[in-house]
């Protein structure tokens, strides 16, 4: 482990990285109040997502701007930058005596306190102790993480890196990419990738599909859609998706390029002014998609909310229906959901299958390298699918 000294304050913005989780006790999803088919994994999620967060809203009726979020990527940046944090000193002067419980309620109000600085705070789900750490499951924006804590609670680090001998004989797992699966043929295959804007598994495998969409351009019918709820409203999930929707409607021809800038920082009210989105016509969509598929109205109401925890995103509710959707991502081509790497070369050979006659552009050679979970194009990880957000 790398230790840092106690009075260190070291931001990490590193939106490339994140420790991919895959949560083996997944959210059991029930029928909503509107009839939801939708069944959720019976493995429920640990993931606690606090119902009393501050959301902001945006009335489309009396403000002309284009629903936009307002600087939340900052705790998706946490969550992503612990990876990065191995060691962080923090001031628990008098507290060697104290339990376990204590330290980690300590480290909390910390990371709140001078990294997430008035942000939605961390929670703690549960305290043990390992190989002599304390060791403190937190929970931030859905997004379970582990720290660790020196009993003193003088050092707090993200991970134990293990040493000597043993750890030299353990091989790293192995990532399999999946085979390339048979699906219906077509002239045009249909390229449907069901994400949530701000999930960084999401975001993941759009970093590895839009090179292929830009190769293939009009051969393939490409479209990015939404699962049917939001885990991540607070860092403005729902009012981005609401944007990209009606850029994809209505002015399609600069969405892939919205989607690569948005795809960096995930600033989107920067990247429709550096696209030149036309905010007049993207208002005007926004406000009779908002009433047609009550998004706003569905944020507002919690007692509407899945399970209580997420709101509803019902623009692309019959597709989810469909295809058996449950979380982000999923990728389905030609109506058959497809399992596939999240690496472009995965991605052009899954949809290339799919040609009656496969154009020349599918003999492209990518770089067989994975793009990394979050926002960030320079960041790489494991080319699995298992790795999800929700169901």
């Amino acid at each position: 482990m790398e230790e840092h000294t106690n009075n260190e304050k070291k931001k990490h913005e590193d939106h490339h990285e994140e420790k991919e989780h895959v949560d083996h006790h997944e959210e059991k999803e029930h029928a909503d109040h509107h009839e939801e088919k939708e069944h959720a994994d019976h493995h429920e999620e640990k993931k606690q997502v606090d119902h009393h967060e501050e959301k902001k809203h945006e009335d489309h009726h009396k403000e002309k701007k284009p629903i936009t979020k307002k600087n939340n990527w900052k705790i998706a940046s946490f969550v992503m930058g612990l990876i990065l944090i191995i060691s962080l000193g923090f001031n628990t002067a008098g507290l060697s005596s104290i339990s376990g419980d204590a330290v980690a309620e300590n480290a909390i109000e910390f990371i709140n306190t001078e990294l997430l600085q008035g942000q939605t705070p961390a929670t703690l789900e549960d305290v043990t102790t390992e190989n002599g750490l304390i060791k403190a499951m937190i929970n931030v924006q859905g997004q379970a993480t582990p720290i660790y804590i020196s009993n003193d609670g003088e050092l707090l680090f993200l991970q134990a890196v293990p040493l000597g001998e043993q750890a030299i004989k353990q091989s790293p797992p192995t990532q399999e990419t999946p085979a390339v699966q048979d699906v219906p043929k077509s002239d045009v295959p249909v390229v449907e990738t069901f994400i949530m804007s701000h999930c960084p598994y999401g975001t993941q495998i759009e970093k590895g599909i839009l090179p292929v969409a830009n190769l293939l351009g009009d051969a393939i019918d490409f479209n990015i859609k939404f699962v049917y709820y939001a885990m991540h409203p607070t860092q403005g999930e729902v009012e981005e998706q609401l944007n990209q929707y009606c850029i994809q409607e209505e002015q399609n021809d600069k969405f892939l390029t919205y989607l690569e800038c948005f795809l960096e920082k995930g600033d989107g009210e920067g990247c429709l002014e550096s696209t030149e989105i036309d905010i007049t016509a993207l208002t005007e969509c926004t406000i009779k998609t908002d009433e047609e598929f009550s998004i706003t109205a569905n944020l507002e109401d919690e007692s509407l909310w899945l399970n209580g925890r997420f709101p509803l995103f019902n623009i692309h509710k019959t597709e989810n229906e469909l295809y058996g959707v449950k979380g982000s991502p999923a990728l389905v081509i030609n109506g058959q959901t497809v399992q596939s790497g999240r690496d472009s070369v995965s991605l052009l050979n899954a949809i290339c299958n799919a040609f009656n006659v496969a154009p020349e552009e599918c003999n492209t050679e990518f770089e067989a390298v994975a793009p990394g979970p979050g926002f960030g194009w320079d960041s790489t990880g494991a080319s699995n699918n298992a790795a999800a957000c929700g169901g």
